[in-house]
């Protein structure tokens, strides 16, 4: 259907343009081609409006003829030809009313003005068609281009989702892996430490499977699966392990994605608590400022370590999956001081519906 048709502020604007194109008509007719003001009036005013929705016409004739198929002289001909039969439709029409005038004894009109008036609508004809077909052209080109960015977007979204979704799977299987690992360790050494840990671990890998097609999560819903993370790692650890948190009031209902913090709490345990003999603890803070959110994740860990690489599997997905999913919006921190290791989240603060 034509978009000027179903559109009714489009279909205004239209008429309004025709309105203008009515004044000359009827100054035409009235003037160069004599029918005096009256009858310039009752004529070129219905019979512009009629002509705006017949040039309408051009729009299907321009959507099969574009212009990067076409050339010049090809497009000039079909518009040509097509001018020539919408302007002869229109003095059929306006010959048809004046005759109806004719009869019912309202107007005179002799033969030399009727063929004056019915030159003066062929030649106004074809202008107008051809300003039309312009117009069309235009609005194709703005409707592919309008087309092509929307589809610009959607393979932008549809690409960000994928990826999104990759680096998400990364966080299950890293996790699974190193918890098999422990368990199988724990198998000859403590047979019911084994089975308790893959009783937590069962019931963790449940609890992350509705998460499959969440975007965004609230932190209450984030820090319950880190602590389903820490009681798997608790049974390897004991007393060597440590937990405390620090939470501003209403800052739990802020939506983060999900599994962001798994990898952090995950890297806290692998190259802190682990290679500490007496244990150590882990810290996890969050506080809301200026529409912001900061998660703050710190544990000890031995100064007398390498630093931990800044390309490794859990830092960098965090960091990825951040950038992904909020641009320069969001934001990753890591610094050391002393025995502590400090990671800070900053991204927007938003809850669920906005």
């Amino acid at each position: 259907m034509h978009p000027i048709l179903f559109d009714f502020r489009r279909l205004g604007l239209y008429l309004l343009g025709w309105s203008v194109l009515a004044i000359l008509v009827v100054d035409q007719l009235a003037t160069s081609g004599e029918l005096g003001w009256s009858l310039g009036i009752a004529l070129g005013v219905p019979l512009t409006i009629l002509y705006a929705f017949i040039c309408l016409s051009s729009w299907y004739v321009c959507r099969l003829s574009p212009l990067r198929l076409r050339s010049v002289e090809s497009l000039l001909t079909i518009h040509i030809a097509g001018g020539v039969l919408a302007s002869g439709l229109w003095i059929l029409v306006a010959r048809a009313a004046v005759g109806a005038l004719a009869g019912l004894h309202l107007v005179t009109i002799s033969r030399e003005q009727l063929m004056r008036a019915a030159g003066l609508l062929f030649g106004l004809g074809m202008v107008f068609y051809l300003l039309m077909a312009a117009m069309h052209y235009v609005l194709l080109a703005s409707e592919a281009s309008r087309q092509a960015e929307e589809r610009a977007v959607k393979a932008q979204v549809l690409t960000r989702d994928a990826e999104l979704r990759a680096l998400k799977a990364q966080v299950n299987p890293h996790f699974l892996f190193n918890s098999l690992h422990s368990i199988s360790a724990l198998t000859t050494l403590d047979p019911e430490k084994a089975r308790e840990m893959c009783i937590l671990l069962g019931d963790f890998l449940r609890r992350t499977l509705g998460l499959g097609e969440k975007t965004l999560i609230p932190l209450d819903e984030e820090f319950a699966l880190v602590e389903g993370f820490l009681r798997i790692e608790k049974v390897r650890f004991g007393s060597r392990l440590a937990f405390e948190t620090k939470m501003q009031s209403g800052v739990l209902e802020g939506m983060v994605p999900p599994l962001i913090l798994q990898p952090l709490v995950e890297n806290a345990i692998v190259h802190g608590i682990s290679g500490l003999p007496e244990g150590g603890w882990i810290r996890l803070s969050a506080e809301r400022s200026s529409g912001e959110l900061k998660v703050v994740l710190e544990n000890r860990f031995d100064n007398e370590t390498p630093p931990m690489p800044r390309h490794g599997v859990g830092l960098a997905n965090v960091r990825r999956r951040l950038e992904t999913r909020y641009g320069s919006r969001a934001d990753i921190r890591v610094d050391r001081e002393g025995d502590r290791f400090r990671v800070s989240l900053t991204l927007p603060f938003e809850v669920d519906g906005t």
